[in-house]
């Protein structure tokens, strides 16, 4: 009998088939003398649309609301529909004796599988593939050690109360502020309250009132030190009057040293990656957002093999993983991490709890490199930029800790306190790992814009109590106090972690989803709510706008998971709270007005026309659901070139076909449907070398493409 593997990608099932001797391909699996190995395309089967209940639900009509099945359907997805007969096929095939679950090593992953399974009645025995990195020691590894199928039931039950959850709460909701408002609103049990956070932080920064406010400096030749309160040791004072009284009373009086208090620190490595992490410091460095990491990470993991598992909570590695970071380290240890790994591995790694920590891990570890051979040159810029990421953290974490000296001292000038810190770093530690890029694990979003902003390290010349040095220059100056920062990315993952909404593997897609529905938009490197957006949040149901009860769902499927939580106690709460905010949708006397109308009507119906943004630029679509109109906002811009100022000249559609027209010069050309399908004819090439003596750039191309064909 032969065992059949489900990958959940062609590219895994591909490197499984290598590893495990099936060479043989066929169109939908490879086939060896033990393994049949087939893939999902993700998910080939999900839950039924409510159509699918009743072709009346096919209409969104909002007296059909709430739509809350007794039992949830499945179906198989139409568009790789190919796929999922072809795995069924296999199923059925009586040399099959069990089936291997090699989907990813996670919730989603479970449910990809057990999905499938479910549809095709499978009833023979099952057991689970459970690795973190897809290199061919862990693959064999983790075939000598398959675990019982059944040992992930709960994890299964999870994903199915996540899945039916987010059916639940998003389509009903959805379907009742699109049918109530006649708008595309769109709402759901994690991406509402990740909305409501930006809107609070909105609110703050619009509703923020300036002040001023005065500091004072005093210049003591070597260094200077900062004026306190002596109650609250705030370095502001919002009287001006009062700071002018102080500067009159310190007038030609030195300084004396109070006190001196000298301290060594030790500031450890980090802790290691986990996917939130990994996102947030990718999006601070080098500006990715978190779905750019996502999918650089996974490529990582999955096509070059140079990372472990990336959808991970965890930032600890597991006690019997010590015995291969030796291995890890030489695997690494070329082009700029040569020198570190030599150094490291001079003397016995430090194997602290601040690396390994069993109770710590959950399903996966920490993201690490593998022992995978390194090949810089095969990367991209960015896929070199995060593993870079990935690999010095791993080598911080066997470093010393970074130490310095800190010197705190505080004088009296007539009777003021005034301050001054200084540092001297003793040892740079796990800090040298990372060069002249230096480290910064600081979100500036998160700190109060107003607190005092950190003072210029200084080198502080000895001091001894009591000394009085002579004050060369008092410096008054004036500020204003600023309002919060607008978060970028990595902002709202670390609020969306803290308030445990959604998990690393869907927080990227979350954020998307908010861009895709046009609720949040990217003003540089920092995200703000649309006018949609605010209106929104005015829309749903107070409860769904607080991050403490999708905090609240998210624990109980956290419950679930691990045995300690009932699937049919969190669904039936489900139900209920997808009724309740139904029921509020359908009573508010809420007027929802489009953000974004424009003067124009839809030359269809006669509706006015909204403008989007989209990836390919701005869209005028029909403000009716009834009504599929959409056009460009701007006319597309051709190839083909003004012959008078040779700028760019814009397509248009007439009544003729197609044209182009420079907007500056005013000139006007039709396009032969030759030009139009882009292929280059002779007589083409004729009319823009011969006819047309200005040189133009696209007769050169025409006959550069000319000749390269024959």
């Amino acid at each position: 009998m032969k065992t059949l593997v489900l990958a959940e990608k062609p590219s895994v099932a591909k490197e499984l088939a290598r590893v495990l001797g099936s060479p043989n391909k066929q169109k939908s699996y490879y086939e060896g003398p033990r393994y049949v190995v087939t893939w999902a395309l993700g998910h080939l089967v999900t839950l039924a649309e409510p159509e699918d209940y009743s072709p009346a639900y096919k209409t969104w009509k909002l007296e059909d609301l709430p739509l809350v099945p007794e039992r949830m359907k499945l179906k198989v997805i139409k568009e790789t529909s190919h796929q999922y007969r072809a795995i069924e096929q296999l199923c059925k095939r009586k040399d099959i004796g069990e089936l291997v679950i090699a989907t990813d090593a996670g919730r989603e992953g479970e449910l990809v599988a057990r999905w499938i399974m479910e549809m095709v009645h499978w009833r023979k025995p099952f057991k689970r593939l459970w690795i973190s990195s897809q290199t061919d020691r862990a693959i064999r590894e983790g075939f000598e050690q398959l675990k019982p199928g059944e040992a992930y039931n709960r994890l299964y039950q999870s994903a199915v109360c996540r899945a039916e959850a987010d059916w639940l709460i998003g389509l009903n909701i959805t379907r009742a502020l699109t049918t109530k408002y006649d708008a595309q609103l769109s709402a759901g049990r994690v991406q509402t309250p990740t909305l409501a956070m930006l809107i609070r932080r909105e609110t703050e920064i619009r509703q923020f009132r300036p002040a001023e406010y005065w500091t004072l400096t005093a210049d003591l030749g070597s260094f200077q030190v900062q004026w306190r309160h002596r109650g609250t040791n705030d370095a502001r004072l919002f009287d001006q009057e009062g700071m002018n009284r102080i500067l009159e009373k310190l007038g030609g009086k030195p300084a004396r040293v109070a006190s001196v208090k000298k301290t060594e620190k030790a500031v450890p490595p980090p802790l290691a990656y986990d996917l939130t992490e990994l996102q947030r410091d990718a999006n601070k460095r080098y500006g990715f957002s978190a779905k750019q990491t996502s999918n650089l990470l996974q490529r990582l993991y999955e096509q070059y093999k140079l990372v472990t598992y990336p959808r991970t909570d965890s930032r600890y590695l597991p006690s019997d993983m010590a015995a291969t970071f030796k291995s890890r380290l030489q695997s690494v240890q070329t082009g700029p991490y040569a020198p570190i790994v030599r150094d490291l591995l001079r003397k016995p790694l430090p194997i602290t709890k601040r690396i390994v920590d069993d109770s710590k891990v959950s399903d996966h570890h920490a993201i690490i490199p593998t022992e995978q051979p390194l090949l810089l040159h095969l990367l991209s810029t960015d896929e070199r930029r995060l593993y870079d990421l990935i690999v010095r953290r791993f080598l911080a974490l066997f470093a010393p800790p970074s130490r310095y000296d800190q010197t705190a001292v505080q004088l009296e000038i007539g009777g003021e306190l005034f301050t001054a810190s200084g540092q001297v770093v003793k040892e740079e530690g796990w800090k040298a790992v990372y060069g002249a890029a230096g480290w910064d694990d600081q979100d500036e979003e998160d700190r109060d814009p107003n607190a005092e902003e950190p003072a210029a390290v200084q080198k502080l010349p000895e001091l001894t109590v009591n000394e009085t040095l002579a004050v060369r220059k008092l410096n008054k100056r004036s500020q204003m106090t600023r309002p919060p920062a607008r978060l970028t990315e990595a902002g709202l993952l670390t609020h969306m972690e803290k308030h445990n909404l959604g998990t690393p593997a869907t927080r990227a897609d979350i954020i998307e989803k908010l861009l895709g529905s046009d609720t949040i938009e990217r003003q540089g490197s920092h995200l703000s709510p649309t006018g949609k957006g605010w209106q929104l949040i005015e829309l749903v149901a107070e409860e769904l706008r607080s991050p403490e009860l999708t905090a609240e769902w998210e624990r109980q499927l956290e419950q679930i998971a691990k045995g300690s939580g009932a699937m049919e106690t969190f669904l039936a709460g489900i139900r209920r709270e997808a009724e309740r905010m139904v029921r509020e949708v359908k009573a508010s006397e809420a007027v929802y007005k489009p953000h974004n109308l424009t003067g124009k009507k839809c030359p269809d119906c006669g509706e006015p026309l909204l403008e989007r943004n989209t990836k390919r630029g701005k869209l005028l679509a029909c403000s009716s659901r009834d009504c599929s109109y959409r056009r460009d906002a701007e006319p597309p811009v051709s190839n083909r070139r003004c012959p008078q100022c040779h700028k760019k000249m814009e397509l248009h559609t007439g009544k003729a076909g197609k044209y182009v027209q420079c907007r500056r010069c005013n000139i006007v050309e039709t396009l032969s449907s030759e030009a139009r399908s882009g292929k280059a004819s002779r007589a083409m090439l004729k009319e823009y070398t011969d006819n047309k003596p200005i040189g133009n750039s696209l007769g050169d191309a025409l006959r550069a493409a000319l000749e390269k064909k024959e």
